[in-house]
């Protein structure tokens, strides 16, 4: 049985219809759309732009107040980051270490994911040892290298402990750091280091040697004993005098 043909299409009339059917919600689509490339296109030159100048400034930059400078002018910018480790190097020359743990703590809150979170930790916990918290200064080295094990910092996390256990006299725990070093990081330029470390420090609980004995000859081979020296000879009695 024949089935009768489908009905024919006019795509340009459907076009046509939908087009006035729906023409101001295509409009609006399209207008939309062309907005956000606009505000795209703008907002990416505007970051060049920020980032060139905020660059520029940061170049001319020498002390704690030109880096300070850079901050506030152009935040949230990888210059303004640089800005803050510059500034903490700057407050450390100056000897204003608990003001350059500030900074860099800062940093470190502003750019959590930065490249050189570890190595401002690093900057950190120098800084704790300049002002004598060395037990401060221990802990944050052992979470730096627990937390950033394939860091470049942490080979030099591990023998920065080693100068400070040192100096308690925690030898034990000093050589076995090395031994950490050595063992994890042996291709690492502080290897070395922790080779000659490892060298220098003496462990704490060496057994001390046993006292040398006196050499004894086996009973065999002993001398035999000699027969007793005659007694001394004694002076004759002298006469009185009358």
């Amino acid at each position: 049985m024949a089935t009768a043909p489908p009905p024919s299409r006019d795509v340009a009339l459907e076009t046509r219809v939908l087009w006035e059917r729906f023409r101001k919600q295509i409009t609006a689509a399209l207008l939309i759309v062309l907005l956000a490339a606009i505000a795209f296109i703008g907002y990416r030159f505007y970051s060049d732009r920020r980032a060139a100048d905020a660059s520029a400034l940061l170049a001319s930059a020498h002390n704690a107040q030109e880096y300070e400078q850079v901050i506030a002018r152009y935040p949230n910018t990888a210059p303004a980051a640089d800005a803050y480790l510059l500034l903490a190097e700057a407050q450390r020359n100056d000897k204003k270490f608990a003001e350059a743990n500030t900074t860099l703590q800062t940093f470190i809150a502003k750019y959590p994911q930065h490249e050189f979170v570890s190595t401002a930790r690093m900057a950190m916990a120098a800084n704790l040892e300049s002002l004598g918290k060395t037990d401060e200064a221990l802990v944050m080295y052992q979470q730096i290298a627990s937390a950033y094990p394939n860091s470049f910092n942490a080979p030099m996390a591990l023998l920065s402990q080693v100068y400070i256990l040192k100096a308690k006299g925690r030898n034990d725990d000093a050589r076995h750091i090395c031994e950490t070093v050595l063992t994890q990081y042996r291709t690492s330029f502080w290897a070395g280091e922790a080779m000659q470390q490892l060298r220098l420090v003496k462990p704490s609980s060496s057994p001390a040697p046993p006292p040398a004995q006196a050499a004894t000859a086996p009973p065999l081979l002993a001398l035999p004993p000699g027969p007793a020296p005659p007694p001394a000879p004694q002076a004759p009695p002298q006469p009185k005098k009358p």
